[in-house]
């Protein structure tokens, strides 16, 4: 995906950024099969497939693009299906977990959900006390760690529900990441990360784990870090994140940032354009892959909101080689038959 691999400590930044990571932009996944993949994000969980495009570095490969409505940046879970893929293994140096942003009152609707779907889930538990968030952890038929955060923020933003009679109401729908929980080695070097150039806030403990929160957003605005020093290491694979990625805002934001990441001695990437917005990457101090992501243009430049997601979309320098593209990727049921 990128070249970025340099974990060095960043140096610990003494003055407030000038420009501050607005939250999380999106979340990058590996998983199998990609028509199970469909089946469960928009068939079980609701999620509307907003973009269906490939890898930009490998165009064998789907890239699928989740989220709300519009693919509002904050509400993206996204994934790269790999059929033949070998499995990942969860350890340190990556995400551990996404937890996904449910009205507080949606709970219970939503265990029966999963009940009715057969996926297996964990009772509700309670994080971080009287001050935390209920969650219900459950996993994706990758085995990929998922979970369901009753965020009393949600239910003032927009729900979205496709037609079909098994669809998730609006007033329940997921609205976007919650946040991350990290597992790291580096814990100390994470959170001088995250405090100093991308500018969150620290906000609380939990056992092994640290809380960062980014004060400007409303989705994705958290960010738990699990010290697991002396845990085996991740690999990336099926069932796995590959990467977590930051709202900068614009090119100018991005920019800036890039360059207060370089100055505490992290080697970011130059600007790659990914067709719906820019990106940085990274390797942070724990081992995990960071983008720096733009808001825009956003994924309404190539088809219409009516029907995003439908048909396949490719970057320019693919486009001349549609035809051999699409013979090589595996027959996809159209969204309709998903919900159905």
């Amino acid at each position: 995906m990128t070249d970025a691999a340099d974990t060095t400590r960043p140096t610990p930044a003494t003055d407030a950024p000038a420009v501050r990571a607005q939250g999380l932009h999106h979340v990058t996944a590996i998983s199998g099969d990609p028509q199970r993949v469909l089946d469960f994000y928009v068939g079980v969980l609701g999620m509307r497939l907003v973009k269906r495009t490939v890898n930009f570095d490998d165009p064998s490969a789907y890239h699928f693009y989740f989220g709300d409505e519009t693919g509002t940046p904050g509400s993206l879970f996204t994934v790269f299906p790999w059929p033949t893929g070998r499995k990942g293994r969860l350890g340190a140096g990556q995400v551990g977990e996404t937890a996904l942003a449910i009205p507080a009152a949606s709970l219970g609707w939503w265990l029966d959900r999963l009940s009715a779907h057969h996926v297996p889930h964990e009772l509700p538990q309670r994080r971080f006390g009287a001050d935390g968030e209920t969650v219900v952890t459950f996993t994706d038929p990758d085995g990929m760690r998922l979970a369901l955060a009753a965020d009393p923020r949600a239910a003032a933003l927009p729900g979205w529900s496709a037609p079909g009679p098994d669809a998730v109401p609006a007033e329940h729908a997921i609205r976007g990441v919650y946040g991350v929980t990290l597992w790291v080695e580096d814990a100390e070097g994470q959170a001088a990360l995250l405090t100093g150039p991308m500018g969150w806030r620290r906000v609380a403990s939990d056992g092994m784990t640290t809380r960062f929160v980014a004060d400007d957003a409303t989705l994705g605005r958290i960010v738990d870090v699990r010290d697991v020093q002396g845990f085996w290491g991740a690999a990336d694979g099926v069932g796995s994140v590959h990467h977590v990625a930051f709202r900068v805002g614009d090119a100018a934001a991005e920019l800036a940032m890039r360059s207060a990441v370089a100055a505490t001695g992290l080697q970011p990437t130059t600007v790659r354009d990914r067709q719906y917005f820019e990106s940085v990457y990274f390797r942070a101090p724990g081992g995990v892959l960071f983008e720096l992501a733009t808001d825009g243009p956003g994924f309404l430049i190539d088809e219409p909101l009516e029907t995003l997601g439908e048909a396949l979309r490719l970057p320019p320098q693919y486009e001349q080689h549609r035809a051999a593209i699409e013979a090589n990727l595996p027959v996809l049921g159209t969204t309709e038959e998903v919900r159905a």
